[in-house]
């Protein structure tokens, strides 16, 4: 576990200048380093939370979330940026109702109503709007450029993967660049139960640092390596929800972004000690290779 991390004196004062004094302060940050998010209670109870991005890309690409592409989730489905603070690449935001889906214990009719709203907010974020010049570009390249990290991840994962996994991953990044034309927009990014929060109120999405255009199937990735792998019935009414079925192109796209992912999970997972990620990674990859080469 994480130590936890004290909110600095200036940012709490920053905080209370937009949403006046904090009675109590919480680490919400998940589990990892990089990781800096607080929980501020206000006088009447009503909470915020203070996120500082670990880097200039993510505050940006969120910061621009927040303005142009969060709010088309609709109201209470997703926190609102009250501010901003370049200079310590802080976000002010307003709560949300509910906890991570992940760590509720649902049953299996509760997961398929989970499902069945992401789907709903997913087709609402991926048609956020229509995407300017620089965007679509960005979109359209957005295969190519996960398939260009396929050595970068095989790298840093070295003998964690034999020779044969380590071509098998090349040949889903060389089919990747061959799948043809896929619908494009605007992604989440970590697309995922513990990104969604659950309550009465039903289904909000949280944590959008990795939004941005690209192939919208490449927001399924983990929810089909992992959710979906034993539990059909969720992709079934998460689609239907969404409001289409994949294409063709699509879904030959997700088994080569799995297999990519896959190598991505087996180089940062072990390199963080986050045992999920890695269980992730290697239960992909063996099942890639039972299935065969691309």
């Amino acid at each position: 576990m994480n130590r936890t991390k004290p909110l600095p004196a200036a940012l709490q004062r920053w905080a209370e200048q937009r949403i006046g004094p904090v009675v109590a302060v919480r680490d919400a940050s998940h589990d990892w380093d990089r990781s800096r998010v607080w929980d501020l209670e206000g006088e009447r109870g009503v909470h915020h939370y203070l996120k500082v991005s670990p880097s200039v890309k993510f505050f940006t690409r969120e910061s621009r979330a927040y303005r142009h592409i969060v709010p088309a989730l609709g109201h209470t489905r997703a926190p609102c940026l009250i501010d901003n603070r370049a200079q310590d690449l802080a976000l002010l935001l307003t709560a949300v109702p509910g906890a991570p889906a992940k760590g509720l214990g649902l049953d299996a009719a509760q997961w398929r109503t989970v499902h069945q709203e992401a789907g709903a907010l997913c087709a609402r974020l991926h048609d956020a709007g229509p995407l300017d010049h620089g965007d679509r570009v960005e979109a359209e390249a957005s295969l190519h450029a996960a398939a260009d990290g396929a050595e970068k991840y095989l790298a840093r994962a070295g003998i964690r993967l034999n020779q044969d996994e380590q071509q098998l991953i090349r040949d889903h990044a060389a089919r990747l660049r061959r799948v043809g034309p896929v619908p494009v927009g605007y992604i989440h990014g970590d697309n995922q139960p513990r990104n969604w929060l659950w309550s009465q109120h039903g289904l909000a999405f949280i944590d959008f640092e990795r939004t941005r255009p690209a192939a919208r199937v490449q927001d399924l990735v983990i929810l089909a390596t992992t959710q979906w792998a034993d539990h059909p019935d969720r992709e079934k009414v998460f689609l239907h929800s969404y409001g289409r079925k994949l294409s063709d192109a699509e879904r030959d796209a997700l088994r080569c972004l799995s297999a990519l992912d896959a190598a991505n999970c087996l180089a940062w997972g072990p390199d963080n000690g986050d045992a999920e990620v890695t269980a992730r990674g290697r239960r992909t990859l063996d099942r890639l290779v039972k299935e065969g080469r691309p």
